[in-house]
């Protein structure tokens, strides 16, 4: 969490940096919003962590149906600038999750990020979404192999990376107004001065003379 916070302070200060402002967001509209806080509402439900059996069929099909909301919800919006990249992200993580029924997480990488406390912990008792790896596990180079040291203490995949570049493109797009939305919404004022219809009024040599007036005495 506490890098997804600093990828998003950061992209607002980038968006600021190259001459964006916050108030390019207002124009624009996200397709399908409800599906991105249902598919992350799914992620956080408690979920059984048996490593077989039912529990680990419900495990995958609430995690699959989660990431295939989150899916759907920006292949709606790829006409916003660094959505495809959040869509290859998730489509990264879904896969490494639904094979393995969780996201391995590598020994190595909870070392190197100083998260030993972690590594006991999921040594003892396995979670329910993370794993430590084991020889058993499929598409491994893309789990959580990516140790995040410092203050932060993270470990990320490859597709979690994809989708923090694909947000802080996103941001700075918007920022900067380009997004069809409002780059490339044409002028409505000027668009309508164009076609406006002109007002034909008669030349004066073509005016009725002006009727007769008598004066009585």
């Amino acid at each position: 969490m506490t890098l997804f916070l600093g990828v998003l302070v950061a992209a607002v200060l980038i968006g600021y940096l190259v001459g964006g402002r916050l108030r390019g967001f207002e124009p624009l509209r996200v397709r399908w919003w409800v599906l991105a806080p249902l598919g992350l509402a799914m992620q956080a439900l408690p979920l059984p962590n048996g490593r077989h059996g039912t529990d680990l069929w419900i495990r995958v099909a609430v995690l699959g149906v989660s990431y295939v909301l989150l899916l759907v919800f920006a292949a709606r919006n790829f006409r916003i600038s660094g959505v495809p990249i959040v869509f290859v992200g998730l489509a990264l993580n879904m896969a490494v999750i639904t094979v393995n029924g969780g996201m391995p997480v590598s020994r190595e990488a909870l070392r190197a990020s100083g998260q030993g406390d972690l590594l006991r912990v999921l040594t003892r008792d396995e979670g329910a979404k993370h794993h430590l790896m084991t020889p058993d596990d499929h598409l491994t180079p893309i789990g959580d192999v990516i140790p995040v040291a410092g203050p932060i203490k993270q470990v990320v995949s490859v597709g979690d990376l994809f989708v923090y570049l694909g947000l802080a493109w996103v941001i700075v797009a918007i920022m900067r107004r380009r997004t069809p939305d409002a780059a490339d919404e044409p002028d409505r004022e000027s668009y309508r001065g164009k076609h406006r219809r002109e007002s034909h009024r008669p030349h004066p040599d073509h005016l009725p003379p002006p009727a007769a007036t008598t004066s009585e005495t």
